[in-house]
């Protein structure tokens, strides 16, 4: 049965640290514990708004690269089965928590779920095929990132495996997205960015890459006419002069003042800045509201109360 009265759509697009947290190990009772949060927020707006999810995979695929590099006797997988494994691995766990909060909320059996495995179109040429810069996997020691047989980056959080990770060009299960959220289904999708894929003919053709998982979420949601994209994050929100005296964080930028301070370089590559990127062109594409926030504050963000919101030009 639908549920009356949802007209705007809302994407909540949730960052790694949905599910494990900073100084965590990552157990899986870790990851269940802290998806409620999120979820149960999420829970409660689908009484108003029509739900897409999609989610982040950093810590997970790097994690799976990780042991299967400890184990020389298993045959190792490239990056876009690894994705694939952990869409399934965390789509189930959103699904799951998502049930149990709805159900609480006595309005499971008026809300349908999917967990769709999805592929998302990159450009084999695009440049980021030549440089990593995509971090995944766990913080590293710095005589461990040293000494890594892997590319490795110095990012905010500190030491980090990078890989390739080009821009997403289209959705390719997007017709299938929107035909779910108009018959009121929670979509989970798009999760880790996407199995990232080429064009072979008219096939598609598996890469090694992670894909910017805020990019492709801005991408869906305008392939598929979302009227509020949310982005949640560890942080309250986007901030200039970051970790310095003068940090200032943002509630309300236009679409110019956002793109300023992405060049002066407010905005680091592999934390907030493909957030903002992603907000800006959401917005440039014609949608509503573009939301960066944190992961206790969704439903305040979505009421205005809190978070960073990039709006058009005047």
């Amino acid at each position: 049965m639908k549920q009356k009265g949802k007209t705007q759509s809302l994407l909540v697009a949730l960052g790694g640290n949905a599910l494990i947290r900073k100084g965590q190990v990552g157990t899986v009772e870790e990851q269940f514990e802290n998806l409620k949060v999120p979820i149960r927020q999420i829970a409660r707006l689908s009484r108003r708004f029509k739900i897409l999810i999609t989610h982040g995979n950093g810590p997970q695929v790097g994690n799976l690269l990780l042991q299967q590099e400890c184990c020389s006797e298993v045959p190792r997988l490239p990056l876009e089965i690894l994705v694939a494994q952990t869409q399934g691995q965390i789509g189930y766990m959103i699904e799951s928590v998502l049930d149990s909060e709805l159900m609480a909320l006595g309005i499971q059996y008026q809300q349908f779920i999917v967990s769709l495995i999805s592929y998302v179109v990159v450009d084999e040429n695009d440049p980021a095929f030549l440089e990593p810069t995509k971090p995944i996997g766990p913080v590293l020691q710095e005589q461990t990132a040293m000494n890594a047989p892997y590319p490795v980056r110095k990012t905010p959080k500190g030491f980090r495996r990078v890989v390739v990770s080009p821009k997403p060009v289209t959705i390719v299960e997007k017709r299938e997205i929107k035909k779910l959220i108009e018959q009121d289904f929670i979509v989970i999708c798009c999760g880790g960015g996407g199995i990232p894929v080429v064009r072979e003919g008219r096939s598609f053709c598996g890469v090694d890459a992670v894909i910017d998982k805020d990019l492709a979420s801005s991408k869906l949601a305008e392939e598929v006419d979302v009227d509020i994209f949310l982005i949640a994050t560890d942080e309250k929100g986007a901030a200039i002069h970051y970790g310095s005296a003068e940090q200032e964080f943002l509630r309300e930028i236009t679409v110019d003042q956002a793109t300023e301070y992405l060049k002066e370089g407010q905005f680091p590559p592999g934390s907030m800045g493909p957030k903002v990127e992603a907000a800006i062109q959401f917005v440039q594409s014609g949608g509503k509201r573009a939301v960066i926030t944190s992961i206790d504050s969704i439903e305040a963000a979505i009421s205005g109360d809190a978070g960073t919101e990039i709006r058009p030009n005047p």
